[in-house]
């Protein structure tokens, strides 16, 4: 079989194998999967209200199973163990009774936390977890002080300026932080032997002080946000994180965890459960828009008609998650938090149904509010536009979590869809201001840094793709810097693949593997960059039509980034539409060049 017939086999079978995933409200349903956060936290709380035990069992076996034979948790495959990861597993196992202090498997966690300095080197979202549970004292001074959100928003410091994630879990963490609440555990267990020190013994010095009038008003304000920011589902802003703070800031103020508003939050967590035979995992934030914008998109741009039916119930399914300023959400519970990223993908999508005017109304509006967002630097961000917010808080990853800064990806996948869809180019001032700020911002070695994909390639293939749609050409110094770069980190497996530990370090780290979704962008930002085949590019053509035809690590390894160090996700949408893009992009441009 000739590369050509291969090709148009395999685009067919990801085809085929992407709409088994679709619902019956057109969407696309697939995981968004992470590391233990999100599970341990509900553990824990589930434990703590008796409930679900069933929903329990099904967390706790995805814990389990995720331990390493070294005894810790890691959140990539090339991780030597993730303290924090291995202290809130541990912690929930062992808390909630799926486990037992002696166990070998818990001994082995315990030695790891102990080598790594115990529970006193947490991360400090990990040390919130066992305040929570009276298991870690809270900090006599809360690095998260209250008038934050006594401030108004053209202040500097104020609550207000940040991102609307960051206020999500800001304003549970200022009550639960200056009021130094916990619940009460219904037995003894205590983890003082994770300690190295004797900073336990602090927990018995916690005493309850009158609120002054002050503390009380900022309260007051917190709790607002936190009721006006609640989704229809129950939960806060679609975040799991965040709906969960929020339960313990309630109970803090006072709620009853009978309540209504305590339930629909529970009941909305129990939304994200993804379920895999006996395991569970909770997701942090369902991917559904995202994932549908992107697969509906990449099926559409295949050109297959036996498909448009498929493709207008995406169409149907997005059009009704469109939001009054006209842009997207990343969950279809986001009602009230649009993003660039969400908000260029739907347009995509809905870029070849103009001639409906339901679509074509809704489809300016999202290109306005896209092109509205730009920053004054010439670049885009995910959240916020002209992000301000002042960095003096000290606390760990503030500089990735409080700021919201133009970042590369962003800025190039917009530009693609500004230049494909919107039909802008290079002239466009937009265009001209977005191009200007790539330049200025690309590394040394010719690559650029993504914020929300692992993380070099990532970055690169955007800004490439980008700079291409909108008509920089191809001998432009800084794709060619690019275009060097790329061939100069493929793997001797033929590929490409990049450690989730490049964020953290700063710089490219590359795996000792290949994987799918990074050899994908590589080759697609390559695609971008020549008007014919290289043999190196046919060859990796052929290697990545072998491997998305079964599931391995090069599938599975995390290629989307949250928090450097903390928090990465493997889509599970990914590996089968990127390379499908990819292999789109390859037969559009390369196949009809060898017809001639």
């Amino acid at each position: 079989m000739n590369l050509i017939s291969r090709l148009n086999q395999t685009q067919l079978a990801l085809t085929e194998q992407l709409i088994t995933y679709q619902q019956e409200d057109g969407s696309f349903k697939l995981c968004f999967e992470s590391g233990t956060m999100t599970d341990a936290y509900m553990l824990l709380l589930l434990s703590h209200v008796n409930q679900e035990y069933d929903l329990q069992k099904k967390l706790a076996y995805r814990l389990l199973r995720t331990q390493s034979e070294h005894g810790y948790w890691k959140l990539y495959e090339d991780d030597l163990g993730h303290l924090s990861s291995t202290i809130e597993a541990y912690t929930a196992l062992y808390i909630s009774g799926f486990a037992k202090k002696s166990d070998p498997s818990m001994k082995a966690a315990e030695s790891f936390i102990v080598k790594k300095g115990g529970v006193e080197q947490a991360h400090i979202s990990t040390k919130t977890l066992l305040a929570l549970h009276h298991l870690y004292p809270w900090p006599t001074l809360f690095p998260l002080p209250l008038f934050l959100i006594q401030l108004p928003k053209w202040m500097p410091f104020s609550f207000y300026r940040y991102s609307a994630y960051v206020k999500t879990h800001f304003a549970a963490l200022l009550i639960l932080g200056h009021t130094r609440f916990h619940v009460k555990r219904k037995h003894n267990r205590h983890i003082q032997h994770l300690y190295i020190s004797s900073k336990h013994l602090q927990l018995r010095k916690r005493k309850r002080t009158k609120l002054s009038s002050y503390t009380k008003a900022a309260f007051q304000k917190a709790e607002t946000y936190l009721l006006h920011h609640i989704e229809q589902d129950g939960t806060l802003h679609s975040y799991s994180s965040g709906t969960l703070l929020m339960f313990y800031a309630l109970l803090a103020l006072g709620y009853k965890k009978q309540s209504p508003i305590m339930e629909q939050a529970l009941e909305g967590l129990k939304t994200h459960l993804y379920t895999e035979g006996k395991e569970g995992h909770i997701q942090n934030s369902p991917s559904t828009i995202w994932d549908t914008a992107l697969i509906a998109t990449a099926i559409q741009q295949t050109n297959t008609v036996e498909k448009q039916t498929t493709i207008a119930a995406s169409v149907h399914y997005i059009l009704a998650n469109q939001q009054e300023n006209g842009g997207w959400g990343f969950s279809t519970s986001n009602s009230i938090n649009p993003d660039v990223d969400d908000t260029h993908a739907c347009l995509r999508l809905l870029s070849s149904y103009l001639h409906l005017p339901e679509t074509k109304r809704a489809w300016r509006a999202g290109f306005s509010w896209l092109l509205s967002r730009q920053n004054r630097d010439g670049g885009w961000a995910a959240f916020e536009k002209d992000s301000r917010a002042a960095l003096f808080i000290p606390l760990e990853n503030g500089t990735d979590t409080i700021m919201d800064p133009s970042s590369p990806d962003l800025t190039g996948r917009t530009l693609e869809c500004l230049g494909n869809y919107g039909h802008l180019s290079a002239k466009h001032p937009a265009v001209e201001k977005a191009i200007k700020w790539l330049e200025k911002h690309q590394q040394k070695d010719g690559n650029w840094q993504g914020r929300w994909g692992v993380s070099y390639i990532y970055g690169t293939w955007a800004a490439v793709t980008g700079m291409r749609a909108v008509g920089v050409p191809i001998e432009n110094e800084s794709l060619q810097h690019a275009r060097r770069w790329l061939e100069s980190i493929q793997l001797l497996d033929g590929g490409w693949g990049e450690s989730c530990k490049s964020d953290v370090e700063q710089r490219f780290i590359p795996l000792q593997f290949s994987t799918v979704v990074h050899t994908a962008w590589a080759l697609d930002a390559l695609i971008s960059l020549y008007d014919r085949p290289t043999k190196q590019m046919e060859d990796a053509l052929t290697l990545l039509m072998d491997w998305v035809r079964t599931s391995s690590i090069r599938s599975t390894y995390p290629t989307g980034g949250g928090l450097p160090g903390q928090f990465y996700i493997h889509y599970h949408s990914y590996p089968l539409l990127w390379p499908l893009v990819t292999f789109t992009n390859y037969k559009h441009k390369y196949v009809k060049t060898k017809a001639k």
